[in-house]
This record gives C-alpha cells, structure tokens and sequence, in this order.
C-alpha cells in the first residue's frame, strides 16, 4: 500500500510570491493566477493527477469525465486553500467571512479540561485560527517541523497575531512531551489523523468501504491522558466564505491495560472516520492527499 511520505508541496518562493499578490493586485487576482496553475498540475503533473482521479472514480464513483473535471477543481480549491491560509496569517482575515457550527464544543472543552482537535487534510482546518483566538486558552497545533520552519522563516515579519502555539514534529520524539504538558494544562492540542510517517503506529479501517492505514498515535493521545476529543473541519463554500464544524466532544473510558487503552483508541478512530466520510460525501472536491490513500488497485 501506498503511503505519504512526509513531504508537502511549496516552498518559501510560493509563500513571499502570494503575500506579495496579496499586499498589491488583491486576493482575487491570486485566484485568476491560479487557473493556470491548476491547468498545469492536471496536464503535467500525473504524480498527482492520477491519484486524485483514482479518489473520484474508485471512492466517489463517478464517471471518468466527472472525475477529470473534479480534479481540475480540486488543484484548483487546494490553491485557493494555501492562498486563504497566507492571507490569514499576514492579517487580511477582513476578507472571509464564517459559518461556525460547534463552536460551543470547544468552549466547554476549554473551560474544562482542554483536550485534542482533531482534523484531516480536507478542507482548510487552519482558517479555524480565526475561531481559535476566541478561546480562552493556550492552543498548540501539531505539524511537521520542516512545515513549521518553512512557514515560520517567511511569514514571522507580517503575522498579525501569535497566540496560537506550534509543536514541531521531531525525531527525537520532544513533541510527546510538549503534547503532555499542553494536555495536563488543560490546554487545547490541535493535529491531524489522516496521514503518518513510516515507522508509526498505524492500523487499517475501512473507510469509504475500502482498507485504507491510519495513525493510531492522536487516537491514543486521547485515552492515555482521558482527554475528550472534538472532530474539526472547515470548508470553503464560496471564494470568501468558510464553514467551521466542530462535533460534539468524545471520551472514550479505556481499561488500565494497555489493550483496554489501544481498544478504546480504535473505537475513538472509528469515530473519527464516521465523521469524516461524512464531510466528505458534502464536500467532495476538498480532499488534499495527493498521493494513493487507499492503494493501488
């Protein structure tokens, strides 16, 4: 089976090249920029063209030609997605405006006991930024650290705000703990349980009726500090508009074994994938793993 292998696309040229369009010909001149973009990703770019379409006809089932428009779409939204998320953090935020269901969920869980978010690559879950300044405590989001050095070299001189805390992902594993110390705060940690790096622990669900491999480690995090859990997604609707959902906080009660807690992690990831088949099946074209999720077929 086909993994992620750690890697994203961009670099800091795509950054300081965006937050100069944004600063002079506007937002929407980005966007028109980017139909040539998303022309070229379709044509050229097979490594990411293919799995996208293999995502639409094996998941989605639609037919070939739809899949093909789709995916011209979704380069298309995924450009869009990376513009938002500059524009954000240089503090053009008086753009878009926002839907936000469930925004009560992380309050109770912030005025409690804190807890995970926990999100996937769909959508844009970092215009939640907007809604996170609003509550009341510390929030660390969890990425990888070549990521948070890359954005952090170029957009540290433009960003408005820094109440939002990163938590690098590391080799020496020092992210673990900075996670426990965030949680036994009762302090909010932010990360995703779609993607992992090879050598973690994963196990295989079916999602969308199909085995596909999924981290366990958020999932664990979970029960091992018995912290609630809130599923996060936001999706753009329109050029400048963005729903927010977040569920109802989870917490899964696991036996002190350390099999009563895996079993109660993976109950916790079944959960998860509910709802995230779910927001899928509204907003189809917002999926952003471009490379083989569930395999080769």
């Amino acid at each position: 089976m086909s993994s992620w292998q750690g890697k994203t696309r961009g670099g800091q040229f795509g950054y300081w090249f965006f937050i100069q369009v944004l600063k002079y010909p506007g937002i929407h001149f980005a966007y028109f920029f980017l139909h040539f973009v998303s022309t070229y990703f379709v044509v050229f770019v097979a490594k990411a063209r293919k799995p996208i379409i293999s995502y639409f006809v094996d998941i989605h089932k639609y037919s070939k030609w739809k899949a093909f428009k789709l995916t011209f779409r979704n380069f298309y939204v995924f450009g869009q997605v990376i513009i938002d998320k500059v524009a954000l953090m240089a503090g053009f935020s008086n753009k878009f405006t926002f839907n936000f269901d469930g925004e009560e969920n992380i309050k109770s869980m912030a005025e409690s006991e804190g807890g995970l978010l926990i999100g996937a690559h769909i959508g844009n879950w970092e215009i939640a930024g907007h809604l996170l300044k609003r509550i009341n405590t510390n929030v660390h989001i969890v990425m990888l650290q070549a990521e948070h050095e890359k954005i952090k070299s170029m957009l540290d001189d433009v960003m408005e705000e820094k109440k939002i805390k990163i938590i690098p992902i590391k080799d020496d594993f020092s992210h673990l703990f900075m996670i426990k110390e965030a949680l036994q705060k009762n302090e909010i940690v932010a990360i995703h349980g779609d993607r992992f790096l090879p050598g973690t622990n994963t196990i295989s669900r079916k999602f969308f009726g199909k085995e596909a491999e999924f981290p366990l480690g958020p999932f664990l995090l979970a029960t091992k500090y018995n912290k609630p859990v809130s599923f996060v997604n936001a999706f753009k609707e329109t050029s400048t508009h963005y729903h927010f959902y977040a569920s109802k906080p989870i917490k899964k009660v696991a036996k002190a074994s350390i099999e009563g807690r895996i079993e109660a992690s993976i109950n916790l990831l079944d959960d998860y994938l509910i709802n995230l088949e779910s927001m899928l099946k509204k907003y189809p074209e917002q999926w952003f793993n471009y490379y083989y999720f569930w395999g080769k077929y």
